[in-house]
């Protein structure tokens, strides 16, 4: 999920403390994590700092979901060598088959009419990748649902990672903080982001998200759902990809030329 204190599931000067992937999100004293939630949340790989109770589960490194089935299944695994700043997949991805699958997806009407064009935004960005997997924008028999962040939620976005050869079924857009129309390109920047993780992407700087969402560093913890190094792609930063874990207010991020490598080699 991105970030918008850098974009916080997907943020930089003009950088939200706000975010889909970053946020750095405020515990409530009667809404507590329990320290043996935060122990599965470690054991299955992800940082438990500013973990977020929300509804269907935990809210971990600003915009990423996990039920506690999800932490039920990921604490049972061994947890996976943690890399640089390159591109990362989990251990989840989408099942394609010898050919191609089309993923479809749907937008609710609680979101307004400039999501819509936004989404569509990056439905076309992923389709002229010419990958084996392919966006398809539905008004019904969806596999991934863009609906409306509950009232007063903390973070810009989220997502979840695929299971069982599927895409992770939903993404929230906290629309009340973005806004009716906060610009196509960023706000189709903010759902590809999203949907990256939905097929199994994490984040770019994912062993030290301070690259680009500021502050000190943070590594974003030892994974077991995967943070597995995308060959290919550089051992050094890259400032412009997609997947980095926040963005700043009104970026526009297309895929850059790692991107794309990371892209053609899961997909």
């Amino acid at each position: 999920m991105l970030t918008n204190r850098l974009l916080i599931g997907a943020a930089f000067v003009a950088m939200f403390s706000f975010a889909s992937c970053q946020q750095e999100e405020t515990e409530v004293a009667d809404n507590k994590v329990s320290q043996t939630t935060l122990d599965m949340i470690a054991q299955a790989g992800f940082s438990t700092q500013g973990v977020e109770r929300v509804e269907g589960g935990y809210l971990v490194e600003g915009d990423i979901m996990l039920s506690d089935a999800d932490l039920a299944e990921r604490s049972k695994v061994n947890a996976l060598r943690v890399g640089e700043a390159e591109q990362y997949r989990t251990t989840n991805l989408v099942s394609v088959g010898s050919t191609a699958r089309t993923i479809k997806v749907a937008i609710t009407t609680s979101l307004p009419s400039s999501y819509v064009t936004a989404l569509d935004e990056a439905i076309r960005r992923y389709n002229a990748e010419n990958l084996r997997i392919k966006f398809q924008r539905v008004s019904s028999g969806y596999e991934i649902l863009f609906s409306k962040a509950p009232t007063g939620s903390s973070y810009l976005a989220s997502a979840g990672f695929p299971s069982g050869g599927n895409p992770y079924n939903s993404v929230k857009v906290n629309s009340d903080y973005l806004g009716s129309n906060p610009g196509t390109n960023y706000l189709a920047t903010i759902l590809a982001h999203e949907a990256g993780h939905c097929i199994g992407f994490r984040h770019t700087d994912y062993m030290d998200r301070s690259y680009s969402c500021g502050g000190a560093y943070s590594n974003e913890g030892a994974s077991t759902v995967g943070a597995i190094q995308i060959p290919g792609t550089p051992a050094g930063p890259d400032p412009n990809s997609w997947m980095l874990a926040c963005i700043g207010s009104g970026v526009n991020r297309y895929f850059n030329s790692n991107d794309r490598t990371a892209l053609n080699y899961l997909y």
